[in-house]
């Protein structure tokens, strides 16, 4: 699908669309506690969506209404049980360790960027717990043979949380105590945020500096209502686009929030953007923006909102973290680079470092590297530009927020 933005002055509210992460994590806890979990204001995203399907293949009876998705609990599958992830790798690296706690073999597919994601790590991880994997050469699809048993484990945290958090989620259903010893965590806020959801769903983790976690065996999860908050990944493109080209006011965002994107806001008050908090919605206005320096190294799905907003601001500001983009959906640093200098914006990258001298923003033809937050980036660059932005791929937004491009309609964006 392509799709062109026009430039545009825009104004107005909009609710912030439900955290799909958020919404993946509660239907793993609902497909394992006891008894019938209504999860209400999910995403229904095309990742939220694979997780749905991952749950019932799983054994959970799973119902959606317009704005809950009920999971009654299952765990009881036949065996060998497929899993096809789609292209969610949270829910990849989420219900792998979950599987485990069946003892049957468990087949993990996906499809698109996710092939070609490495999935070795995985593997490393549950070998440690007596179960085997086998993989296509480090790809899916991968293998799982094996009831995983309680003990101690060290993880490489370096490549993200996903897995950690996985672990978390299934090592508490085993009969003995479980022990993870964790190097070079990326992506903290996101454990957190795993281990909040977890206690509202009765499960206990004890957290050691991020650097052990003790598990106590013979944990049950308790069925209950589960509230999902709204998305700061998504709010941050919405923020800077009333940076950027006029007024928007977002509602439906938790300001203490354990996710790692709401530091959004530190460097919207770093690049001078007029900003106001009240409630639980947060309000952006025209700038003069300034260059800034931002350290991404935790929140790396910052990076795209972020250059947007660099692309209007005088100097040349930096962002910290490329290291955390070589496996998204694109190779994300490569994909930033590419758009800004085809929207004619100087970018490049030093050693874990991306530089982006504001400018001059010109229209042209783009395309989505199959990459949702690109998109996304792409479509409030074109809110400032000189011409029109024609975006090939766009429909890739609907791997985590299906009604962006309504949004934008909503608040004024001229989109054609």
């Amino acid at each position: 699908m392509k799709i062109t933005v026009r430039p545009s002055s825009i104004s107005g509210k909009v609710i912030a669309p439900a955290s799909k992460s958020l919404t993946q994590r509660a239907i793993a806890a609902g497909l394992l506690a006891s008894g019938t979990t209504v999860v209400r204001n999910p995403s229904f995203c095309n990742d939220s969506l694979a997780a749905i399907k991952m749950a019932e293949a799983l054994g959970a009876i799973v119902s959606t209404d317009d704005d809950m998705i009920t999971v009654k609990a299952g765990l009881r599958p036949a065996s060998p049980v497929t899993l096809h992830c789609g292209e969610s790798g949270l829910a990849m690296r989420m219900f792998a360790p979950i599987a485990t706690a069946l003892g049957s073999q468990t087949i993990i597919t996906g499809e698109g960027s996710l092939t070609g994601r490495p999935v070795g790590m995985i593997g490393e991880a549950l070998s440690q717990f007596g179960v085997t994997v086998t993989t296509n050469n480090g790809f899916l699809p991968m293998t799982i043979n094996g009831k995983i048993n309680g003990g101690t484990a060290t993880i490489d945290g370096s490549t993200g949380s996903q897995l950690l958090t996985g672990l978390l989620m299934a090592l508490p259903l085993l009969k003995s105590d479980s022990e993870l010893i964790v190097h070079h965590l990326k992506s903290k806020p996101y454990i957190s945020l795993t281990q909040q959801l977890l206690s509202d769903f009765g499960i206990k983790v004890e957290n050691h500096e991020f650097k052990r976690f003790y598990i106590p065996g013979n944990q049950l999860y308790r069925a209950h209502e589960y509230t999902v908050e709204g998305d700061w990944s998504s709010a941050a493109f919405l923020l800077i686009a009333g940076a950027v080209a006029g007024e928007v006011t977002v509602s439906n965002l938790k300001c203490d929030s354990s996710q790692a994107d709401r530091m959004v806001l530190d460097a919207l008050i770093k690049a001078g953007v007029k900003l106001t908090k009240q409630d639980n919605q947060v309000k952006t206005a025209r700038s003069d923006l300034k260059a800034f320096t931002f350290d991404a190294t935790d929140s790396p799905d910052l990076f795209p909102p972020l250059a947007a907003l660099s692309s209007y601001c005088r100097g040349i500001s930096r962002i910290k973290g490329v290291s955390r983009l070589a496996h998204k959906e694109s190779d994300r640093s490569k994909a930033i680079i590419q758009v800004l200098n085809e929207l004619h914006i100087n970018a490049y990258v030093e050693e874990d470092s991306m530089f982006i001298e504001g400018g001059d923003v010109r229209g042209t033809g783009v395309s989505s590297h199959n990459d949702h937050r690109i998109v996304m980036m792409e479509a409030v660059m074109a809110l400032g530009c000189s011409r029109e932005v024609g975006i090939t791929g766009a429909e890739a937004v609907s791997k985590s927020y299906p009604e962006f491009f309504e949004a934008l309609q909503g608040l004024g964006t001229i989109i054609i």
